[in-house]
């Protein structure tokens, strides 16, 4: 009980900046890439949903997300609609950030039903089969919960809470120098200059993953989830899940023909400004300036670049 009041504490002042706190996509953010995959525009196609009111989005706060692949050479677009395997069929690489179902865009509380129908679900899954590439990134509660459905269809177990460092609060470190960021053909990229040995995350969510996926990011025995009704409201009924090295925040997986990475947390590849004090949270955070690195790492996999 002690150590659910100490955190508890923690998270107070973390609650009120994410609850009121507007944020903004940080346009200045404008990482140089010394080799860019393709030439300009002549890379293949990356589609970031925006048919599942998504949180996350091309000209929201993803824009610098997809400013960064452009920069890359990718084409980057937003998907619109139902996903139908025919369009998917001309993609590289699907991007689903933070989608929602439509109960819970301003609703942030039980219940959490699915963004995607069974038919969707269906869809992605023989498209990722077929040889697709899936980056799915579910955040914290409503999103996990939004997202579990299409995730258990792959094998992995989304929750739809707040996994949270009960040493600190919200931001997460995870290091190559115990283990807690791996040491795999993602981070380690394809040569020294794409090495990552550093990731921060903001707050997500922490999911199980199937034998034959990589963990990315591991979370220690520091962590627990946090389970509630309602998003950063944390009382006398939330549940305190203790969590240690089975739980992930980001994990890969070849899948049949084709590759998927799951994320279960979102600003960590954003940029963006946040309050009257324009905090900077995401990659333009001067304590996760490789965050942008590993982004770029998990888009050349799906795209079979290694």
């Amino acid at each position: 009980m002690k150590r659910q009041l100490t955190l508890l504490l923690l998270i107070i002042g973390l609650t009120e900046v994410s609850l009121f706190s507007q944020q903004v996509a940080d346009t200045s953010f404008n990482p140089i890439i010394l080799h860019p995959e393709y030439s300009p525009g002549k890379g293949p196609l990356v589609m970031i949903d925006e048919g599942h009111y998504n949180y996350h989005t091309v000209e929201g706060r993803y824009l610098p997300f997809a400013r960064l692949l452009r920069q890359d050479g990718y084409v980057v677009s937003g998907y619109n609609g139902m996903f139908d395997l025919s369009r998917l069929n001309k993609v590289r690489i699907l991007v689903i950030a933070n989608a929602l179902n439509k109960i819970n865009v301003f609703h942030w509380y039980l219940p959490t039903p699915s963004a995607f129908s069974p038919k969707e679900i269906e869809t992605v899954k023989k498209w990722v089969d077929s040889g697709g590439s899936l980056f799915l990134i579910a955040d914290h509660m409503p999103m996990g919960g939004a997202a579990a459905d299409l995730a258990a269809a792959f094998g992995f177990r989304f929750t739809n809470g707040f996994a949270i460092d009960t040493t600190k609060g919200g931001t997460a470190f995870f290091y190559r120098s115990d283990n807690s960021l791996s040491s795999d053909i993602i981070t380690n990229g394809r040569d020294s200059t794409e090495r990552v040995s550093k990731a921060v995350t903001f707050t997500g969510q922490a999911f199980t993953f199937p034998d034959k996926a990589i963990p990315i990011l591991r979370f220690d025995k520091r962590y627990t989830l946090l389970e509630t009704d309602t998003a950063w409201v944390f009382d006398s009924t939330t549940k305190f899940i203790p969590l240690d090295s089975t739980w992930s925040q980001g994990a890969f997986m070849n899948y049949g023909k084709g590759r998927l990475v799951m994320f279960g947390e979102a600003a960590m590849f954003s940029a963006q400004l946040a309050g009257p004090q324009q905090s900077k949270i995401g990659m333009n955070s001067s304590f996760a300036e490789e965050n942008y690195k590993l982004l770029l790492n998990i888009i050349h996999w799906l795209d079979h670049r290694y």
